[in-house]
C-alpha cells in the first residue's frame, strides 16, 4: 500500500497552508481528507471550491445531503458515508432517512426519494441517465437546474471519494460513531 502523508496546517506544502488554516477555522479541526489532499494544493483547492459552489446551489438542504451520503455509499467510500451521516445528523436530518441512505434503501419521502434515485443511477451509469429517470425526478418538483446541482455534488464526492480510495484515509474522531463499511448489505 503507498503511505500517503496527512499534513496539518504547519506543516503542508506552503499553497495548501492557508486553505488548512480556513478549514480549521471552519470545522475547528483539518479533516485527514483535507490533510491528504494538501498534497496537492489544486486538488485541495478544487475540491474546496466545488464544495462551496455546491453549498450554495439550488438544492434544498436535506437533499444535498442525500447527494453527499448516496453518492459516497454508490462509489464505496467509508470515509464520506461516516463524515456525512454525522453532519447530515447535525443538520437535523432524521436518523431513519440517514439510515436508509448508508442501507440504499428508498426513502419515504418522495422528494428526497427522487434525489436519492438520481444520484445512484447518476454515479452508478457515469452520468448516462435516461430521460425516464430525470423526467422522474422532474415530476417529483425538481428542476433541470436541480439535475445539473447534483452533477456538481457527485463531481465534489467523486474527488473525495476517489481521494479516500486511493490513499486509504483514516477517519476523524468526529466522525466516529457512523462508521460504515462498504460490505455492509445493499438493497
Amino acid at each position: 500500500m503507498i503511505d500517503f502523508r496527512v499534513y496539518n496546517e504547519s506543516d503542508a506544502p506552503e499553497a495548501a497552508r492557508p486553505m488548512l488554516e480556513a478549514a480549521k477555522k471552519r470545522m475547528g479541526f483539518v479533516t485527514t481528507l483535507n490533510g491528504v489532499m494538501a498534497e496537492s494544493p489544486e486538488l485541495l483547492a478544487g475540491y474546496n471550491a466545488l464544495a462551496e459552489q455546491f453549498g450554495k446551489s439550488s438544492l434544498p438542504g436535506p437533499a444535498k445531503h442525500v447527494v453527499w451520503i448516496t453518492a459516497s455509499v454508490e462509489n464505496g467510500c467509508e470515509y464520506c458515508v461516516a463524515a456525512h451521516s454525522t453532519l447530515a445528523l447535525r443538520a437535523r436530518v432524521p436518523a431513519d432517512v440517514v439510515e436508509a441512505l448508508r442501507t440504499g434503501k428508498p426513502l419515504p419521502d418522495a422528494a428526497l426519494e427522487a434525489a436519492r434515485r438520481l444520484t445512484q443511477v447518476m454515479v452508478a451509469q457515469r452520468g448516462w441517465v435516461d430521460d425516464a429517470e430525470i423526467e422522474a425526478f422532474l415530476a417529483a418538483g425538481y428542476t433541470r437546474r436541480h439535475v445539473l446541482d447534483i452533477v456538481l455534488g457527485v463531481g465534489m464526492k467523486t474527488l473525495s471519494n476517489y481521494t479516500n480510495h486511493i490513499a486509504h484515509t483514516p477517519l476523524d474522531p468526529a466522525w466516529q460513531g457512523q462508521e460504515w463499511t462498504r460490505d455492509q448489505p445493499q438493497v
